[in-house]
C-alpha cells in the first residue's frame, strides 16, 4: 500500500487537480463563468424572444457570462422576482422601474430595449379614427402595465383623462383581444406579436394609437417601452456585468434584423408562434428592438423624460435620483 505523508498527499492532489483540470471540457469552463439570471415570461411576447434568441446563439457565452432564465406566468409574478432578488436583470417598463426604485428595489437601468412602436390599439369600428374619438367609450387595456402609464400620460396631454372621460376595463393583452372581439369594448390596447397576429386574421379592424407616434407628438423625442435593468448587487458582485449583457442583447437585436427567417423559427419553436409573425412584427416596424447602453447622455435623457411626465401625471410623487441609470 502506498504510504504518504500528510506533505506529499497535498502534493499528489494538487498535481491531481491540475491535470484533471487540464482535461476539463469546454462546457465544464463554460460553467465557471459568471450566471446572470433573467426575468422571462411564459406569455408569447417578445420578452421571452430575446432571451431565448440570446441562449440559442450562445450571445451569452460570446461575451462572457451564462444565461439564467427564470420564466414566470404572470406580469406580476415576472416584477416580483426581480424585486426580491429571485433574479439579476428584466426588460420592463421605465416608469414601472421607477415605481420600484421608490419601493427600495436596487434598480440600475443599463440599456434601452424596445420603443413604444410596438404598442397599438385597434378598434373595430370605423368612426373611431383616435383616441380623441374615445371619449365616452370603453378601452380594454391592462392597468398594471407601462402601456396604461404611457396611453394616460398622451391623453393627459390632450386635455383627456384616461379612466374618466374613456372608460377603462381592466384586461391584460390577450383578454383585451377577446373582449374587442366579442364586442364588449370599442377598443383593445396589445403590444407584438399579438398585433400582427390581429393584423393577418382581422384584416377590418384599424390601429387608432401608435405608441411611438403619441411619445413623439407630445414629447418631441423617442422614447421607450421598455429599457433593461439589472439590480445593483448582481453589478457588486460583477461589475463587468451591464457591459456584457448590453453587448449580448445588441447581438440579439442584429440577429432580428439580418437572420429573420432563423428568429422567426426560433419563435415558433419556444414560443408556439405561428410561423412568419415575428417577421411580420419586424417588416411592420412595429416591432423595434433597438439597444444603447443608458449612460449615454442623449440616451439617459429620453428614459428621464419619461420618468419626469409620469411624475406630472400624478403616477409618482418625485423623480427617482440619478443612480436608478446605472453608470460605468
Amino acid at each position: 500500500m502506498l504510504n504518504l505523508s500528510r506533505r506529499g498527499l497535498a502534493a499528489l492532489t494538487a498535481i491531481v487537480a491540475i491535470a484533471v483540470t487540464g482535461f476539463m471540457s469546454p462546457a465544464a469552463w463554460a460553467q465557471q463563468k459568471p450566471v446572470i439570471k433573467v426575468s422571462s415570461l411564459t406569455l408569447p411576447v417578445f420578452n421571452p424572444l430575446v432571451w431565448n434568441i440570446m441562449k440559442a446563439q450562445g450571445f451569452d457565452a460570446k461575451h462572457g457570462f451564462e444565461l439564467d432564465i427564470h420564466a414566470y406566468p404572470s406580469i406580476a409574478a415576472f416584477y416580483a422576482g426581480f424585486a426580491t432578488g429571485e433574479t439579476d436583470v428584466l426588460i420592463g417598463g421605465p416608469t414601472i422601474l421607477q415605481k420600484l426604485y421608490q419601493e427600495g428595489v436596487p434598480v440600475r437601468i443599463v440599456g434601452t430595449g424596445f420603443t413604444l412602436a410596438d404598442l397599438v390599439i385597434f378598434s373595430k369600428n370605423d368612426q373611431i379614427k383616435s383616441l380623441a374619438d374615445m371619449k365616452g367609450k370603453q378601452l380594454a387595456i391592462d392597468m398594471g402595465g407601462s402601456q396604461f402609464q404611457v396611453t394616460k400620460m398622451y391623453l393627459a396631454a390632450k386635455g383627456i383623462d384616461l379612466g374618466k372621460d374613456v372608460i377603462v376595463v381592466n384586461a391584460n393583452f390577450a383578454v383585451a383581444r377577446a373582449q374587442l372581439e366579442a364586442d364588449r369594448v370599442d377598443a383593445a390596447l396589445v403590444i407584438e406579436p399579438l398585433a400582427s397576429i390581429i393584423a393577418k386574421q382581422n384584416p377590418g379592424w384599424h390601429v387608432i394609437f401608435n405608441g411611438a407616434q403619441g411619445w413623439k407628438e407630445i414629447s418631441g423625442e423617442d422614447g421607450w417601452e421598455i429599457v433593461t435593468a439589472m439590480r445593483a448587487d448582481a453589478i457588486a458582485k460583477n461589475p463587468g456585468a451591464p457591459k456584457m449583457l448590453v453587448a449580448a442583447l445588441q447581438d440579439v437585436a442584429a440577429f432580428l434584423q439580418s437572420n429573420t427567417a432563423d428568429a422567426d423559427k426560433i419563435a415558433n419553436d419556444t414560443l408556439k408562434l405561428p410561423p412568419g409573425i415575428l417577421t411580420a412584427a419586424l417588416q411592420s416596424k412595429r416591432l423595434q428592438m433597438i439597444i444603447k447602453p443608458a449612460w449615454e447622455p442623449a440616451t439617459r435623457k429620453t428614459i428621464t423624460n419619461m420618468m419626469e411626465r409620469a411624475v406630472k401625471a400624478g403616477f409618482y410623487e418625485k423623480m427617482p435620483d440619478e443612480k436608478i441609470i446605472y453608470a460605468p
